[in-house]
């Protein structure tokens, strides 16, 4: 028979060697936490470039041309070589493409009301260019009054510095409680050259019937 002090000692020994050996044998997991669903992207009404996402898309030729404005859309004549089209995404109304080689975009758009005010829009197409804000004196130095079959037009022309410059000219004009805007931008160059039909175009300027 073991005496009782030495069963238990023997005892005490054995667990001491059964947690040390499972001590080597003890594996740690680290279970991945499950990946959250990533959230829908929020729905923007029309979507488009202007709502800040690429929206539908559409193929081309089949862009249905915008609605017509309360009060009236602007109707315009076109000198020779000109091209025009309904449309175009965001708060444009029409594009018109110059036969003049070179960068030049020229656009008509429309907005209902007051549309922020000619200073705000006129700085907005200055800071486009990198030119600093005009103060409403600077703004009434820089327009130039065209008058158009629809009524009077402020003309601004505007020219970045540095080497390669660009060129704004646009027309600003309350028609019938909407906000038109027809504006060219581009380099210097061949803005400059599209500029006299430009101003054609403003002065063409109707309601249509």
């Amino acid at each position: 028979m073991v005496p009782r002090n030495h069963s238990r000692s023997f005892i005490f020994v054995a667990l001491l060697g059964l947690a040390a050996g499972c001590g080597d044998d003890v594996a740690h997991y680290r279970v991945p936490k499950e990946a959250a669903a990533p959230p829908e992207a929020a729905a923007v009404p029309g979507g488009g470039p202007m709502a800040g996402g690429a929206g539908p898309t559409m193929p081309v030729g089949d862009v249905p041309p915008p609605p017509r404005p309360a009060g009236g859309a602007l109707a315009w004549t076109l000198p020779t070589g000109w091209t025009d089209s309904r449309g175009g995404g965001g708060m444009r109304y029409a594009t018109l493409r110059s036969p003049v080689a070179g960068k030049v975009d020229v656009s008509v758009t429309v907005l209902s009301g007051e549309a922020g005010g000619e200073l705000a829009n006129v700085n907005r197409w200055r800071n486009q260019i990198g030119l600093p804000p005009l103060d409403a004196a600077g703004l009434a130095a820089a327009r130039k009054p065209v008058r158009a079959k629809v009524g009077a037009v402020s003309l601004y022309d505007f020219t970045s510095e540095g080497d390669r410059r660009s060129r704004v000219v646009a027309g600003f004009a309350m028609v019938a409680g909407n906000t038109w805007f027809v504006k060219m931008s581009g380099d210097e160059g061949p803005v400059g050259q599209a500029r006299p039909d430009f101003v054609r175009i403003v002065e063409s300027l109707r309601l249509e019937e």
